[in-house]
């Protein structure tokens, strides 16, 4: 791993489809946030059956996407950098870079995102507070500067 690599909790290398543009040539913010979403997957998907209980009560409550360059197909595949911000008793947020497959890490992102994501108790669909191992994941978790 590089060390600019080393800055981010995860990074996916995410495809773009020719469904994801819109008419003007630009991938269409709802696809933005599918593109997210696939990321965010392969990071969780990467972290291992120790981490389930978190993957998998976690829901969106809030996205966020800053946009500072356009995006096309011809960029694909993004890279999407990932690196949980902060946590609090029942939430975390993720932070986003995106950038187009020439531009590199240490480029300028097109994109700076966030999601935040709350913990439910499945079984009684409620939120839930994060336990403490759960804080000791997200804070392995942190950008690294």
């Amino acid at each position: 791993m590089s060390a600019e690599q080393s800055r981010y909790a995860f990074v996916a290398h995410v495809p773009v489809r020719w469904s994801d543009m819109d008419a003007f040539g630009h991938i269409n913010h709802a696809r933005m946030v599918t593109l997210m979403e696939e990321a965010r997957i392969q990071w969780l998907l990467s972290a291992g059956e120790e981490y389930s209980p978190l993957i998998k009560s976690a829901m969106i409550v809030h996205v966020e996407i800053r946009y500072q360059a356009q995006l096309r197909h011809d960029d694909s595949p993004l890279s999407i950098a990932m690196w949980i911000k902060g946590h609090r008793s029942v939430d975390f947020t993720i932070g986003y870079e995106i950038r187009g497959a020439e531009a590199g890490l240490e480029g300028r992102p097109a994109c700076v995102a966030s999601t935040q994501m709350a913990v439910v108790d499945v079984e009684a669909h409620t939120l839930r507070r994060l336990t403490e191992v759960e804080k000791g994941y997200l804070a392995e978790w942190g950008r690294r500067s």
